[in-house]
């Protein structure tokens, strides 16, 4: 029986590659077997249909002959009803061994005396994951992240400053080190995995069977266990714990930036420690903001200060310092305090602290002081 694979995958003979791609994902995806509703003989049509229309040559054969093509059923590619070979549908779905784009594959170790397919730390879910959402991709083992929140006084923030945080977590047993055994003990062969610290299972899929490895539970991979268990974490390694950890905050740090202590988090027997993330929330101040590496205030200047000049003591954030205001100075101009804004990240420099000025005029006038302006206004200032 003949097939129009164009019609397969609702798409036009003069489609790109880009859309026969995309017809087939999504195909692909609502055909699916394990999901509800899938087909798996339209399933098999669909990725029999992409295996040509994505390859030039096999297209333009198909294209030429037309129902005399065989080019998706020829070669000993085919398994249950899939063209093409295990290299071609991983690089239909877009995937490689890691879940990258596929490039370098080798399935040379893939079939067995079974007839069914090893697939060693990763099942066909790593190739089709991203379609069908199931991903099941084996990766080194790792303890949780931890995630905190620290509020900073405005002075910590632009000085920096270090903080010490109690975390109740699972840490590493600091009796026996992480072994799990007792001091001195020695260690014997894991009995589950027989010493290789990974175990084999053989599952039955709608490809066949496929043979997995994954990480003994017992030994946690490292194919040895301890003849005595560690009495204070139970031959663990691990435990729940409280743990002081020290943070080092930054100078000039913003609200909302978050700092990473690598290895900080939770520990895992076997594999690696996770990190500590800490979202900083800076209070406001009542006189500064900051911006970049300055900190910006306004001033209020009385108008007989402005018309004359003055110096007037500000409270910067490490005491006082003389700002001098000139004659004639007006609302909206930026006097500075050269050096006493927020310490320059690894330059050892320091910003300015900006001042906004802001002329305040008087609500009333004496008889004095309006007859005094009125003089100014005549001589035309």
């Amino acid at each position: 029986m003949s097939k129009d694979y164009y019609q397969i995958l609702g798409i036009d003979k003069k489609a790109s590659k880009d859309e026969v791609k995309k017809a087939f994902r999504k195909l692909a995806h609502k055909l699916h077997p394990d999901k509800k509703g899938g087909d798996i003989e339209k399933f098999k049509e669909v990725n029999e249909a992409y295996t040509v229309l994505s390859d030039d040559q096999k297209r333009s054969q198909y294209d030429m002959y037309g129902q005399s093509f065989a080019g998706a059923n020829s070669g000993a590619g085919g398994f249950g009803g899939f063209q093409g070979n295990w290299e071609d549908i991983a690089r239909q779905a877009g995937f490689s061994a890691q879940g990258g784009p596929a490039s370098g594959w080798d399935f040379s170790g893939f079939a067995n005396n079974r007839g069914g397919f090893s697939a060693e730390g990763f099942d066909f879910g790593d190739i089709f994951g991203d379609i069908f959402g199931n991903s099941q991709r084996t990766k080194t083992k790792r303890g949780r992240d931890i995630s905190i929140d620290i509020e900073l006084p405005f002075e910590e923030a632009i000085f920096g400053v270090e903080r010490n945080v109690l975390l109740n977590k699972i840490s590493i047993c600091n009796i026996c080190n992480g072994t799990g055994g007792k001091k001195g003990t020695e260690m014997k062969s894991c009995e589950t995995c027989n010493g290789k610290g990974k175990i084999r299972e053989l599952k039955k899929t709608i490809f066949g069977s496929i043979e997995m490895t994954r990480v003994c539970s017992v030994c946690a991979g490292e194919g040895k266990i301890p003849k005595e268990k560690c009495d204070f974490c139970d031959g663990l390694g691990i435990l729940k714990k409280e743990e002081e950890v020290k943070i080092k905050i930054p100078a000039g740090i913003d609200n909302g930036e978050m700092i990473r202590l690598s290895g900080a988090g939770e520990a895992v027997k076997g594999g690696a420690p996770g990190d500590l993330y800490i979202k900083i929330h800076v209070k406001t101040h009542r006189v500064f903001h900051k911006e970049g590496n300055d900190l910006v205030m306004n001033l209020d200047v009385k108008l007989s200060d402005a018309l004359l000049g003055t110096k007037i003591d500000i409270h910067t954030l490490e005491g006082l310092s003389t700002l001098n205001i000139p004659e004639g100075v007006n609302t909206g101009d930026i006097l500075q305090i050269k050096g006493k804004g927020v310490p320059k990240y690894g330059s050892g420099g320091r910003g300015d602290i900006l001042v906004h000025i802001r002329v305040a005029l008087p609500k009333r006038l004496s008889k004095s002081a309006r007859e005094s302006i009125q003089k100014l206004k005549e001589e035309g200032l």
